[in-house]
């Protein structure tokens, strides 16, 4: 199966318009973990997704504390180095050899290049393709110097393109003194949408790759979320403790998947395919990172890398983000 492709700003890298996220199959073990996985399923799914024509992984060292960057490993065992997709990863949040505490942001040189050495040992891979900060640092590392090892590991062979997530345009212009980034990975959805105001208009302009991260807002809007779904989450589940997941903003959240719903009707499609879609409708968007954690999930979101939303599916989509109040940022394309 082919998917559409689209350039990563200005790296020359072509890749699919929608990417595997690795983060739900980490499991349970961490802070940040989405409770019990089968790791069968989870390669299963993301060879599935490869299969399709996905031709990118999206993982991080603290999913699992190492333990998503294995079942990547593992998922592509029988590809060889020039068939297997490319493989994104990050570093910047390190764990305790216990895991009794929250990771700490750090970018510290030294920190970053034994992350990386580590994340190349359980990929088993040669050199990580994106190699991403995952946070702006909290251990008082200035920027410039950890962007700075990051062009430093890819003049030695390690990575081959330079990423930071979740930074702000301050932070990309600080970033742009030690030799910039090739590609930025902020959050992005029809419910989280503030990187619109000012994040994707600044990539655009400095062809900065841009990939989003929970475009169907970890599930909200996959259109198979329920209020029992939420109430059933188990304790190691990150999601219990999100707002987004309870009370009010959980009713509207579900009140514009049902929007949504309506949308995917007129395309028959599916309300994840329509979520997902939306993000790639904006100026600066080069393509998303869905997870799935079956392969069943990822039929449900894999066709939006060729699903082009209409005007009126916008206009739909925007009036009823504005009257649900759902969120924050433009509900509306601004370039």
């Amino acid at each position: 199966m082919t998917l559409p492709t689209a350039l990563l700003g200005a790296t020359g890298l072509n890749i699919t318009r929608v990417g595997f996220g690795a983060w739900a199959i980490g499991g349970a073990e961490h802070a940040f973990g989405w409770g019990a996985q089968d790791d069968d399923e989870s390669v299963a799914a993301i060879r599935h997704a490869v299969e399709h024509g996905v031709n990118w992984i999206d993982t991080a060292a603290v999913y699992g504390r190492g333990h998503s960057e294995q079942v990547v490993a593992r998922a592509l065992t029988d590809f060889s180095a020039d068939d297997r997709p490319y493989v994104f990863t990050k570093c910047g949040m390190v764990w305790d050899a216990e895991a009794t505490s929250l990771p700490v942001m750090v970018g510290a040189p030294e920190s970053i290049r034994r992350e990386v050495d580590g994340s190349l040992r359980r990929l088993k891979i040669d050199r990580i393709d994106l190699y991403q900060l995952h946070w702006p640092p909290k251990d008082g590392t200035p920027i410039e110097d950890s962007v700075a090892t990051l062009h430093e590991l890819r003049a030695e062979g390690k990575i081959r393109l330079v990423g930071v997530s979740n930074f702000n345009v301050e932070l990309l212009e600080r970033a742009a003194h030690a030799g910039g980034v090739d590609v930025l990975q902020p959050p992005f959805s029809a419910i989280r949408r503030t990187v619109a105001t000012d994040v994707l208009p600044y990539c655009a302009k400095h062809n900065i790759g841009v990939i989003v991260y929970s475009p169907m807002q970890s599930g909200l809007l996959t259109g198979a979320w329920t209020a029992q779904r939420s109430a059933d989450l188990p304790a190691d589940d990150w999601r219990r403790g999100s707002a987004d997941f309870t009370g009010e903003a959980l009713h509207s959240n579900l009140a514009l998947a049902d929007i949504l719903r309506t949308v995917a009707k007129r395309h028959d499609t599916t309300v994840a395919a329509v979520a997902v879609a939306w993000t790639l409708a904006f100026d600066g968007v080069s393509a998303a990172i869905v997870g799935a954690r079956r392969p069943t999930q990822v039929d449900g979101w894999i066709t939006a890398a060729g699903l082009t939303l209409t005007a009126d599916d916008l206009d739909d989509i925007e009036l009823g983000i504005d009257r649900l109040g759902v969120g924050a940022g433009p509900s509306r394309l601004t370039g």
